[in-house]
């Protein structure tokens, strides 16, 4: 399988499993992941949990305004990467999480520390769902359930079987490089660099995906959970400019175990200027503890990095259930 995007010809399926095939990836075992989990919290080079109580600020959504719209452009933080993007009259969502845990279990896992930005039975009616990846904290399968068979799906490769096991039936696979059009709206799937697997047996059988979608008037790219590659460079040469990227910026420490699959604040900054993107949005990350930094960290490093290059006015910070608009244009 190769790449179907200029500027990439490497091959990203070796015949039995998906492969991240960048120069910048480094593949991590199950050795490594229990020295991480294990190992350095006993020899004490993990930190320990401290039971951070940190406080994120919530808005009170216009749940009204945002079930009437239809032609005005806006971005809603949901939490972690879950937005409500409505784009020329459809009400899209990305790798929508409404659960309180990111989990197979309801008793154990990674706790949601700021309940949705917009209740789930509050949503209007979503019109498209794009996900991309299998992991919990980007499809959730309380959350796909509820939605059913109302919104249409763009899942990458081999994620349809896990829909169609949850009674989907509207949702179509997409290889990097393939293009759709629904109603209108323009949708690539990009490459990313990043890993799947639900389980610890399985794993990279199904792809990890970025997607742009192209509007009359509007680019947005999403980056879904990712790794810093040069990937970025290649899609900003050849879609930019783009409007708005959705970045992650969490659950990035320890780095030697975590760089190769999630980007720091610094890396995501440089990804943002390689797509030729006006606008900022931090996402994955004030939600779920998920990794070693606390978890306010992400959004103060990304601030103090964006002024020292001059990139602070273009960073659009969301609180919780906050709707935005584009930058010289009304808010609600």
């Amino acid at each position: 399988m190769t790449i179907p995007i200029a500027g990439f010809t490497q091959t990203h399926f070796d015949g039995k499993r998906f492969v991240n095939p960048f120069p910048t990836f480094q593949e991590r075992t199950r050795f490594d992941l229990f020295r991480w989990l294990v190992w350095d919290r006993i020899t004490g080079k993990r930190p320990a949990e401290k039971g951070e109580n940190v406080l994120f600020s919530a808005a009170k959504t216009k749940v009204m305004w945002l079930k009437k719209n239809r032609d005005r452009f806006s971005v809603t933080w949901i939490g972690h990467s879950t937005l409500l993007i409505q784009l020329d009259g459809m009400n899209i969502l990305t790798d929508p999480i409404f659960s309180k845990r990111s989990s197979p279990f309801s008793f154990i896992g990674p706790k949601r520390l700021v309940p949705p930005g917009i209740p789930l039975d509050s949503l209007p009616s979503i019109d498209l769902v794009v996900i991309s990846h299998d992991h919990y904290d980007h499809l959730d399968k309380k959350t796909i359930k509820f939605l059913g068979n109302k919104p249409f799906y763009l899942v990458p490769l081999g994620v349809g079987n896990i829909l169609k096991s949850w009674g989907i039936t509207r949702y179509a696979e997409k290889d990097w490089g393939d293009e759709t059009e629904i109603n209108g709206l323009k949708i690539i799937c990009t490459p990313a660099q990043h890993f799947s697997g639900r389980s610890l047996f399985g794993q990279n059988s199904t792809l990890w995906v970025s997607w742009l979608l192209q509007g009359q008037n509007v680019t947005f790219y999403f980056g879904g959970d990712t790794g810093y590659f040069s990937g970025f460079s290649e899609i900003g040469r050849q879609y930019g400019p783009i409007h708005f990227a959705a970045l992650p910026i969490g659950a990035y420490a320890p780095r030697w175990f975590m760089k190769s699959v999630h980007m720091n604040p610094e890396e995501a900054l440089t990804a943002f200027k390689e797509l030729k993107a006006r606008e900022f949005i931090p996402i994955h990350w004030g939600t779920f503890r998920l990794t070693d930094e606390p978890m306010a960290e992400p959004m103060e490093r990304l601030i103090k990095k964006a002024e020292e290059r001059s990139l602070e006015k273009r960073i659009r910070i969301f609180k919780h259930g906050e709707t935005k608009m584009p930058h010289g244009e009304a808010e609600l």
